[in-house]
């Protein structure tokens, strides 16, 4: 994993980066988590350390990096600047490379007059024929410069990939790119052509969006006389509409965010598993270590998907239920609201294990046990008239008040179901209308274990309450 430290971890990296944990562990190889941040200008502090907790949080642990060390580092880029301008330098001694110092304004010139003739607005060559005198003055007067890969004129390009097969471009399309900024910073294209091969690194598993730099790494591999490593191009997620690549316009996309919703870190591991991915068997939960043992990135769908938050929504709650209640209380914790009661979760959660989606859930789903409700009239009168819900709430209160020393789920039962079946009420539309009465929503866990918790005294309110509502609209 190579990850830029300009922001949060998109969950499209997680995703990769899984894959590229799982094939490395497969073969017996080492995963690299390096730190490129040779795009000074965009990195945000704190990053580095946000993309080593979420690392920690799902367990993808890598063998070498900036904190484990390894006989390949440094594992930063911002600490390699030497090995870059140095093979930046052979580059240019082996006529593979050379200095360019025209300057910005006349660059924009060029990618204008470009774009006016409907041409690609690649750099057109300036520097390319300078001579090694011409060279030698400017470099000696001090004037900036940037190194450019010379790239051959009529060249097909080719590298295979483990997903798509076999990839050509024609080297004419390709820019004379960009080596080694002014700054003595090289471009991502340089670092990481270098770095990849000094680390030994056999498989470069990324993003689809990457497929359009590939020539440019095939060339400069090339330039140096390495040999390639293995590419695998991953298709991009699409939004949940099945609209676009998934975007922070479309809603939140980084890892933290789903994590702060809710989502457990093994359900969103075991949905990157299976999205675009499938087992012969089609199964859909699955560890760790199977995937693992299963993975192949040649069997990755060569299309993009669609991120398909039911599909997530839906493990997640499979996951939620596998939990002991202990570790699901701990979970819980930090979606707990500061005044919720102390000794209210160890009752609550077995009414409501079976409804939790998201841990956030937890909020919505038991408020109503300890806060005041709301109540409408359209939700208490629905399939029946005003009278005579008047009627059922006068009724209900004089037959629950018996129970005001003796109030349990089994006699909040009975009391209810005689009163109904006594008065041959819709039973539909009876029990709907004590939910609602008792709890401000129609979608609730059981009725009379809610009732119970919620005490008798806050129910004989709450009908009430009711009452009035009623009789007053």
């Amino acid at each position: 994993m190579a990850p830029s430290p300009t922001g949060e971890m998109h969950v499209g990296s997680l995703s990769i980066l899984l894959k590229n944990y799982a094939y490395a562990k497969k073969h017996h190889g080492q995963f690299i988590l390096r730190i490129e941040d040779t795009d000074q200008a965009r990195e945000v502090e704190g990053s580095v350390e946000q993309i080593l907790d979420v690392l920690k949080i799902f367990g993808l642990l890598p063998d070498e990096g900036p904190t484990k060390g390894g006989e390949y580092g440094p594992y930063t880029q911002s600490q390699r600047l030497d090995i870059y301008r140095k093979h930046a330098g052979e580059l240019v001694a082996n006529d593979k490379a050379y200095h360019c110092f025209c300057s910005r304004e006349r660059l924009e010139e060029v990618r204008a007059q470009k774009r006016a003739d409907h041409l690609p607005p690649k750099y057109d060559r300036h520097c390319r024929s300078l001579t090694p005198e011409e060279v030698k003055t400017k470099l000696e007067a001090g004037k900036e410069n940037v190194i450019r890969l010379k790239v051959p004129d009529d060249k097909k390009v080719k590298f295979n990939d483990l997903i798509r097969g076999e990839i050509e471009f024609d080297s004419n399309q390709v820019d004379d790119q960009v080596l080694l900024k002014s700054d003595g910073f090289p471009t991502y294209h340089l670092a990481v052509v270098i770095d990849d091969h000094l680390m030994k690194i056999s498989h470069v598993m990324r993003g689809e969006e990457w497929i359009s730099s590939t020539p440019k790494h095939v060339l400069l591999y090339q330039a140096f006389d390495w040999p390639l490593p293995v590419y695998a191009h991953i298709p991009i997620y699409l939004n949940p509409d099945g609209k676009g690549k998934m975007s922070k316009r479309k809603g939140t996309v980084s890892v933290q965010s789903f994590l702060d919703k809710g989502y457990l870190p093994q359900t969103l591991l075991n949905f990157f598993m299976i999205l675009g991915w499938a087992t012969e068997d089609e199964r859909e939960i699955m560890t760790l270590d199977e995937y693992i043992a299963e993975f192949d990135p040649k069997d990755i769908s060569h299309k993009s998907v669609v991120f398909d938050l039911k599909k997530l929504q839906w493990l997640n709650g499979m996951y939620i239920r596998q939990l002991e209640d202990g570790e699901l209380t701990k979970l819980l914790q930090p979606f707990l609201p500061e005044d919720y009661p102390a000794d209210l979760l160890p009752k609550v959660l077995p009414l409501i294990k079976e409804r939790l989606v998201l841990l956030s859930d937890i909020t919505h789903l038991t408020t109503f046990f300890y806060q005041p409700i709301s109540q409408d009239q359209a939700g208490l009168t629905k399939k029946s008239s005003a009278e005579e819900v008047i009627s059922q709430l006068e009724k209900t209160i004089l037959a629950l008040a018996p129970l005001e020393n003796d109030w349990s789920t089994t006699k909040i039962e009975i009391a209810i179901r005689k009163l109904q079946e006594e008065n041959d009420w819709h039973k539909r539309q009876y029990f709907m209308m004590v939910r609602v009465a008792s709890t401000g929503d129609s979608q609730t866990p059981p009725l009379f274990e809610t009732m119970e918790l919620i005490g008798y005294y806050a129910i004989n309110k709450r009908l009430k309450q009711a009452q009035e509502i009623l009789q007053t609209t």
